[in-house]
């Protein structure tokens, strides 16, 4: 079963007030202590067991963590309401610590990761690509492919080493025609409020940077042999997933399509500050949760619950993430 998902519109696309501000990001979140950051980490997993399926291998690495002040994550919605849908899960009503899980497929002679962690330039508590890939045993120098769900600090700004050159000097980059477009427009910047500059900035600094290496990817493309591109736009304008398919199995890797353990699945219709979009984001998650759910597919998301592994299940007219 196929359902198609919401599209962007056609008209020009402009930088939103959904996006991530830059302000709260660079200011506001890194402004804690060394020592504070230390103690966020501290603990973490750092990758999962692999998970093999057909004749392919999926594996979750840690990137950190983020921390997101939830009157940002949901700016429409009253203490009540958020206290409401947060109390039975034992969640914080102030800000939310979302995982951040890389994927690495394995698949034939090819190690793929899909998209590249934040870099040491975003968030204290990310940037732990490398660190954990070491910790796996994996070097920059097997990957042959990144490919991109979009172009978000968390997701984009690792493909950078210290010294600004590219970090997976042997792979090709796969990014999503309609990020490239949006990010390296002229006028991106200029249409983008002063405090949330820099995220334009970043992402052009980084594409500029991979721009020999990279290959376009549009909806419904075969990226690589069993790696279906999906469009599922409104968090960025171009952003995609991807299904992969082997031996009959499927599994989604969502991006930030669906975000959250708890708000996506139970409010997918809640408008979330973080997407560049809030209405075309919400549009695209409920039709991406219906099919998920029907088609009983396994999805591995960027920011749920480290290694992200799971299933959607209906709740009355809703849905509930069911960890793998």
């Amino acid at each position: 079963m196929s359902i198609r998902l919401p599209q962007a519109p056609k008209a020009k696309l402009q930088h939103q007030a959904g996006s991530i501000p830059c302000a709260l990001n660079r200011r506001s979140f890194l402004a804690g202590s060394l020592a504070a950051s230390t103690a966020l980490w501290s603990g973490r997993p750092v990758y999962a067991a692999p998970l093999a399926f057909g004749s392919v291998t999926v594996e979750a690495i840690s990137d950190g963590s983020l921390t997101l002040p939830v009157n940002f994550v949901l700016p429409d919605q009253n203490a009540a309401e958020i206290e409401s849908l947060f109390k039975p899960y034992g969640l914080a009503t102030d800000a939310l610590l979302p995982d951040c899980n890389v994927t690495l497929l394995r698949i034939a002679n090819r190690v793929v990761l899909f998209d590249a962690g934040a870099g040491p330039n975003f968030q204290a508590t990310a940037g732990q690509l490398g660190a954990n890939m070491e910790a796996a045993g994996i070097s920059p120098e097997e990957i042959t492919d990144v490919i991109f769900t979009h172009g978000h600090p968390d997701h984009l700004w690792g493909v950078l080493d210290d010294f600004g050159d590219p970090l997976f000097a042997s792979a090709r980059h796969w990014v999503p025609q309609g990020e490239w477009d949006y990010w390296r427009a002229e006028d991106t910047l200029a249409n983008t409020p002063d405090d949330r500059k820099s995220l334009v900035a970043g992402a052009q600094t980084r594409l500029e940077a991979i721009a020999d290496m990279v290959d376009m990817v549009t909806d419904g493309m075969e990226v690589l042999p069993g790696v279906e591109a999906i469009s599922t736009p409104g968090h960025t304008p171009g952003h995609m997933s991807y299904m992969l398919h082997s031996g009959g199995e499927s599994l989604l890797v969502t991006g930030d399509a669906i975000s959250n353990s708890v708000i996506s699945f139970e409010r997918p219709d809640w408008h979330s500050g973080t997407d560049q979009d809030p209405v075309l984001g919400a549009r695209t998650r409920s039709a991406l949760l219906d099919r998920i759910a029907t088609e009983r597919t396994r999805i591995l998301g960027y920011h749920l619950p480290h290694p992200g592994l799971g299933m959607a299940e209906r709740k009355g007219t809703a849905y509930r993430f069911v960890p793998a």
